[in-house]
């Protein structure tokens, strides 16, 4: 079983998305435990205070680096492993599905959700073993960014979705776009399911879906095609796409 474990200065933010659908299902499956602490519980102070104005001044207040190193080593001190502790903050490296991937094997995870103007810097240089960023923008905290990021990891773990291929051919997983979708019924409002698909002839179907994946990467994401696993066929498809 996976532990996962987020510090949130809210954690009543996670109840709907952790108690619903997929994640449910995972606690319900024992593939994982999501644990949520409210780091205010380790400020040392009567008004369970975490923040303070920064040195040097500036706007903004600053997350105190002793709630946060407490409120971890409380984790660290129990777990035989040591932890993947990530540190959600636009500085860090932008999520992928590589990266999902990457934190889909390790046995414990540790998420800080940040507020406020930032985080005390030895928390990153002292602490943290990872930095990520869900994009160049900026949010009002971290929970959202974590509640994605175990989203998508939690996922992939074994036996957590119906169909162990389901997640291997996702968008990402295999460097490309995934292909067209299609289901009943055959002919809706005048749009028809590709012939192909009726056909029955499954080699097709997988030249056919292949084609597609690369046609969709390559006018929606041309730059993904350029570290993407391609074979010799792909190469050929990709200049007929092309008109070369």
């Amino acid at each position: 079983m996976m532990n996962i474990h987020i510090l949130s200065l809210f954690p009543e933010m996670f109840t709907g998305v952790f108690g619903t659908s997929i994640l449910k299902k995972a606690q319900e499956k024992e593939e994982v435990r999501l644990n949520i602490i409210n780091f205010r519980d380790f400020s040392g102070n009567k008004h369970n205070k975490v923040d303070d104005y920064p040195y040097g001044g500036g706007a903004g207040m600053v997350l105190k680096p002793d709630p946060i190193f407490d409120a971890v080593e409380s984790i660290t001190d129990k777990s035989k492993k040591e932890p993947r502790i990530i540190l959600l903050c636009p500085q860090g490296e932008q999520f992928s599905q590589k990266k999902a991937e990457e934190l889909a094997q390790e046995e414990e995870l540790i998420f800080i959700c940040g507020h406020y103007e930032g985080y005390d810097e030895r928390i990153r240089e002292h602490l943290v073993t990872d930095e990520i960023s869900l994009g160049d923008f900026v949010m009002t905290g971290g929970e959202i960014a974590a509640m994605a990021i175990v989203d998508s990891v939690v996922r992939l773990l074994p036996n957590v979705l119906g169909n162990s291929e389901s997640h291997e051919l996702d968008s990402f997983s295999t460097g490309l776009l995934e292909h067209p979708h299609y289901t009943r019924p055959v002919e809706y409002r005048g749009f028809k399911v590709p012939d192909v698909l009726l056909s029955g002839n499954h080699a097709v179907i997988d030249n056919w879906r292949r084609e597609q994946s690369l046609k969709r990467t390559l006018e929606r994401r041309p730059e993904l095609l350029v570290s993407a696993n391609l074979s010799v066929e792909d190469k050929k498809m990709i200049r007929k796409l092309k008109g070369e």
